[in-house]
């Protein structure tokens, strides 16, 4: 038994014109949207959480580095 394809026949689908456009007032309403969440998010006990801390010093790596290299071109150490 082969398996049905997964697309709709276009000879079979309602509300198809010739070109395989819909016609006026056939088409369906707005998908619901939802937005926000359902419940607001607490507030972390800390002002600094460990992935703000783990953030910090990344920066902070990248930042030294970047001047490390910077120093380094302009002074022509090779």
């Amino acid at each position: 038994m082969t398996a049905l394809p997964p697309d709709p026949d276009p000879a079979r689908t309602p509300a198809l014109e010739p070109g395989g456009g819909v016609t006026p007032g056939a088409t369906p309403p707005d998908s619901a949207q939802t937005s926000g969440l359902s419940d607001p998010q607490p507030r972390p006990r800390r002002r600094v959480t460990p992935t703000v801390l783990v953030s910090l010093i990344a920066v902070a790596l990248f930042v030294l580095l970047f001047v490390t290299v910077a120093l380094a071109l302009v002074l022509g150490v090779h």
